[in-house]
């Protein structure tokens, strides 16, 4: 039989080699652990450095304030802006003290966003004031981040005085420009009519010559030529005086039953669409559809788009409007079966002065304003119109109101 080895003299138990090799293995965890946290620890002094690298050299104002905009940090452009020497003179300071009076508000509107509304960012443009008194205007950006238990908002601050300056330029100049605009327009109506009057006069002068010798073919021509002209600019000076009334004034509305509405716009056009040689249809639904409507301005709407269809729409063809409801919404449609619109048009149909304007079928003038009006009204009643269209197809225009 075999015999176990008999143990050496001093040399370890197996309880005690075990519980070296489990010192050593804790050993190697703790200087794992300990090489982790300083790598960890060297990761986050480079981040660190890098922030602030880009924080203090950023070209734009960037500052860190807390939930009382209190200022904790801020770059030398912030300084800079706010005319001081260094970010020490800014620093424990709150951002409101160098708010404009009259903008004080902002602040605290960005400090209720961000803070009680917990919106993640904000943006406004406000006005600050300089240490010596003069202001300038500034576009504050905010997001609002997590540091140490707290939560403090990240603002960059952008110096908007030159762009501010600029659009008070412009304004003043879009200003003048349609002031002006508006009274040579409305000047303009007077002598339009009297030239209108002398040309009616003239020409009843001409009718009244019976038994007398006609006048010549080419001043009967020239009579109805200076009438047509007449009605045109009238036409026109109508309609630039409609777009400023347009940007001036806000919309009454008032609950209107569409299908009464409707009907009644299209009397006004039914003797002429018979002149024309032209059948006008009416599809309502059997139950009334109430949309609140600015009446006069949106019968605009309506005239501009049958003026439209009777255009260009030949002998013998049928204009049809129709009313629906559709998905929650009222769909208006004014459907002709006219010569249509070349595809190449249909994105500039809505322009103002609409440089791809067409006489119509029989000659009739065009201001280029009529659908860049109608397009405003719809929008002004917050719905959307748009069309479909084919050559020698017809065209079909679609309103849809909320």
């Amino acid at each position: 039989m075999s015999q176990a080895p008999t143990p050496v003299a001093g040399a370890p138990s197996q309880a005690e080699t075990d519980a070296l090799r489990d010192e050593v293995r804790q050993l190697r965890e703790q200087l794992a652990t300990k090489a982790a946290g300083s790598v960890q620890k060297d990761r986050y002094e480079q981040s660190q450095a890098r922030f602030r690298t880009v924080f203090e050299n950023a070209p734009l104002g960037q500052k860190i304030i807390t939930p009382d905009l209190t200022i904790r940090q801020v770059n030398q452009a912030v300084v800079a802006m706010l005319g001081f020497n260094s970010p020490e003179d800014l620093l424990g300071r709150k951002i409101i003290e160098f708010a404009h009076p009259d903008h004080r508000a902002d602040w605290q509107e960005l400090q209720q966003r961000l803070w009680e509304h917990k919106l993640p960012a904000f943006t406004l443009e406000t006005c600050l004031v300089r240490a010596d008194g003069s202001s300038f205007w500034c576009q504050v950006h905010s997001v609002l981040f997590p540091d140490e238990g707290a939560e403090l908002g990240y603002t960059i601050l952008e110096d908007i005085s030159e762009r501010k300056h600029l659009e008070a330029t412009l304004k003043r100049v879009y200003d003048a420009q349609e002031t002006i605009l508006q009274l040579a327009t409305h000047d303009l109506k007077g002598p339009i009519a009297h030239i209108e009057l002398l040309t009616d006069l003239l020409q009843r002068e001409v009718a009244s010559r019976s038994g007398q010798a006609p006048p010549p073919p080419e001043m009967v021509n020239y009579l109805s030529l200076i009438q047509q002209a007449c009605a045109h600019a009238h036409s026109l000076l109508e309609d630039v005086l409609y777009i400023g009334d347009l940007d001036q004034n806000g919309l009454q509305k008032r609950p209107t039953d569409l299908s009464t509405y409707v009907s009644a716009q299209l009397d006004q056009h039914r003797l002429e669409a018979q002149e024309k040689g032209l059948k006008l249809v009416l599809d309502l639904p059997p139950e009334p559809l109430q949309t609140p409507l600015h009446p006069e301005k949106f019968g605009r709407v309506l005239t501009n788009l049958l003026s439209n269809a009777l255009k260009f729409t030949p002998a013998g063809g049928t204009i049809t409007v129709g009313l629906r409801k559709e998905a929650g919404k009222t769909l208006l449609t004014v459907q002709d079966t006219g010569i249509g619109i070349p595809a190449k048009l249909h994105g500039s149909l809505f322009e103002k002065f609409n440089p791809t304007r067409r006489a119509g079928l029989q000659g009739e003038t065009t201001t280029g304003l009529g659908l860049f009006i109608a397009k405003q009204i719809v929008e002004l009643h917050g719905g959307h119109i748009w069309l479909e269209s084919r050559e020698r197809q017809g065209t079909t225009f679609f309103i849809e109101l909320a």
